[in-house]
């Protein structure tokens, strides 16, 4: 098996993904259900638009709390991050992995063509790192 060094290497293909005109309730309930920190958000034709947080959904939720609100109203693409940082199928594992460091986010979708192809999170990548960091202590010549 070669070493991983790409985000195609690693990530999650045809990841979950939800719509941005779902509400919060649904959106909690999937993040829940499938134990995910985040998700990747999409239009009606499959686009992906924006990136809905744990965070994201907490902040929404207290708000609601604190102001007697509903979340039943509170629509996904109301809280969700717009700005998506998104990584390639061919970019380097080492690079997203330093600009998940540094951005501090957990998670890339993985756009190709303007479509999403898949979703790498920081556990890929950290897989994907100790692989390369395994197999070149194994190949050291002594």
């Amino acid at each position: 098996m070669p070493t991983p060094s790409t985000i195609k290497d690693c990530m999650r293909s045809n990841p979950l993904t939800i719509n941005c005109n779902d509400n919060l309730a649904q959106a909690v309930e999937t993040l829940v259900e499938y134990k995910l920190t985040g998700v990747t958000v999409v239009d009606d034709d499959g686009n992906p638009v924006g990136v809905l947080s744990e965070i994201d959904c907490i902040k929404t939720v207290l708000n609601a709390i604190y102001n007697e609100g509903d979340t039943e109203f509170a629509l996904v693409k109301d809280i969700m991050t717009r700005d998506i940082n998104s990584c390639a199928p061919g970019d380097s594992i080492v690079e997203v992995a330093a600009d998940m460091l540094a951005t501090r986010q957990r998670r890339r979708p993985v756009i190709e063509n303007s479509r999403l192809v898949g979703q790498v999170s920081s556990s890929n990548i950290l897989w994907a790192l100790m692989e390369n960091s395994r197999r070149r202590v194994h190949t050291k010549s002594p």
